[in-house]
């Protein structure tokens, strides 16, 4: 067997597994990366949704204990959850409730004055659809492990795309950029390749970023740390778009508050919200809300900020604390800073910054940055949009070459290679992706046990899925 003929063979081996690839998990993708622009430009449409509670006179203000009051007439038996700062003078606060009866969440804008403006369903809000529809498809945890496998054999798609795209001659057109006069196939198969190859490095980058979110490999990726000690603090990210236990084991518990756990434990329940005349008032109690938010004021730290009281629940599924909270909400992660002070006396207790995380979470921080368009502005929002423009055209470029190569009678996959393809170095590949992958690895022995025991098995269906010979 020649070279030539053993490198033809590798080559059709790889095309098949990224012809079947992506049929499988294209049309995910595109959700994924339309979903994801959408959410890249959270801060205009959140911008643009509060766009009618913003810019009144701000002459004969309220107290925020007022604003607060107003919010909780307006929705009997809410509890309050948290008090957002106005981003400027004269816009609105925005009062997060929980609405009685575990029926949701409620923003609610109150305007200087003290005057119910309106609300908004937190779950409602289009930032929040997107952001659902992009981690778990609206299906909870299995629309999770739905998004986890596209994106892990979505680093398959690159990786054999990468070696089905490199350049065999010293020609850049077609390589680096697409021949657009060649009109037809040839054309599609440029513009398929070199936005394939230009587009490798940003997707790869948002994919492997967005691991730890999901729910198998972020729950391991969760395991492993609390294993080996190295957490520091509560995970500022959700898994499988829920928030994760308290990472307690064998770590480092600074920033939680042992004694709203103790006593929380010793009641029974983790306490909630504590009540308004507690909570709001100042006085011989200690600070009140009007108090937090001038101190949240004197921080200027990046919008949005928001006043947490005594009692309620924290970011992330951390427990409760004994004293308010005050932290700034940025999705720049590295902005992002956390103030407690206590109760009583209004003195500053604690100051959580970026910097004093465990520098696994600071990493998975830069990445989550990244991955919303944070990191760098706009610069980072355009850079995202790009990336999922060039998938998007991917997945058409691709789909206009199937079909136009597909036989009526098959699905169109590549041809079998003349004689078997020697794969040992592909297979150490593959086999360390699917270490890594956990989602890849189950997928990769179902579809193995499927093929070779029911779909070969079956002439029609072989013949179909081009797993046998014309």
């Amino acid at each position: 067997m020649t070279a030539q003929v053993q490198r033809a063979a590798l080559y059709r081996t790889i095309w098949r597994w990224h012809f079947y690839a992506g049929l499988l998990v294209i049309p995910l993708v595109v959700l994924l990366a339309c979903t994801g622009a959408v959410y890249l430009f959270k801060p205009q449409i959140d911008a643009w949704e509060e766009r009618a509670f913003t810019g009144m006179a701000d002459s004969g203000s309220v107290s925020p204990q007022v604003q607060v009051e107003a919010a909780l007439a307006a929705f009997p038996g809410a509890t309050l959850h948290y008090y957002r700062l106005p981003a400027r003078e004269g816009d609105a606060a925005l009062i997060h409730l929980a609405l009685p009866g575990k029926v949701g969440m409620r923003d609610v804008f109150v305007s200087p004055r003290g005057a119910v403006l309106g609300s908004l369903g937190s779950e409602t809000r289009i930032s929040e659809i997107a952001h659902r529809v992009h981690g778990q498809l609206l299906l909870g945890r299995k629309g999770s492990w739905l998004v986890e496998l596209a994106a892990s054999w979505a680093i398959v798609l690159i990786v054999s795309g990468l070696y089905l795209w490199w350049p065999r001659g010293v020609r850049l057109a077609g390589v680096v950029w697409p021949r657009l006069g060649g009109g037809g196939r040839l054309m599609w198969r440029d513009l398929h390749a070199v936005t394939g190859f230009w587009v490798s490095g940003l997707a790869l980058v948002l994919l492997v970023t967005g691991l730890p979110w999901a729910d198998v490999w972020g729950s391991a990726f969760r395991a492993v740390r609390v294993e080996l000690g190295l957490v520091k603090g509560q995970q500022a990210w959700t898994v499988g778009g829920k928030a994760p236990p308290p990472m307690i084991a064998g770590a480092d518990h600074g920033g939680h508050d042992h004694a709203a756990m103790l006593a929380a434990e010793s009641a029974g329940a983790m306490p909630m919200a504590m009540p308004m005349a507690h909570a709001h008032h100042g006085g011989a109690q200690g600070p009140g809300l009007a108090e937090i938010v001038a101190e949240a004021k004197a921080q200027h730290l990046p919008f949005p900020v928001v006043v947490v009281p005594p009692g309620a629940p924290q970011a992330f599924g951390a427990p409760p604390r004994s004293d308010w909270t005050v932290r700034s909400d940025t999705q720049n992660r590295p902005l992002g800073v956390t103030v407690h002070f206590d109760a009583r006396t209004g003195r500053e207790t604690g100051r959580e910054t970026f910097a004093d995380k465990h520098p696994i979470d600071r990493v998975v921080g830069y990445g989550v940055a990244w991955h919303e368009g944070a990191l760098f502005g706009w610069i980072n929002q355009l850079i995202g949009l790009a990336t999922a423009l060039m998938l998007v055209m991917l997945a058409v470029s691709g789909f206009v070459m199937w079909r136009r190569r597909k036989d009526e009678d098959t699905l169109g996959a590549p041809p079998l290679p003349q004689v078997p393809a020697r794969i040992g170095g592909v297979a150490v590949i593959v086999a360390v992706l699917a270490l890594l992958l956990p989602m890849l690895a189950i997928s990769l022995a179902g579809v193995a046990v499927l093929e070779h025991l029911v779909l070969r098995r079956i002439a029609p269906v072989a013949h179909w899925l081009g797993l046998r010979p014309a």
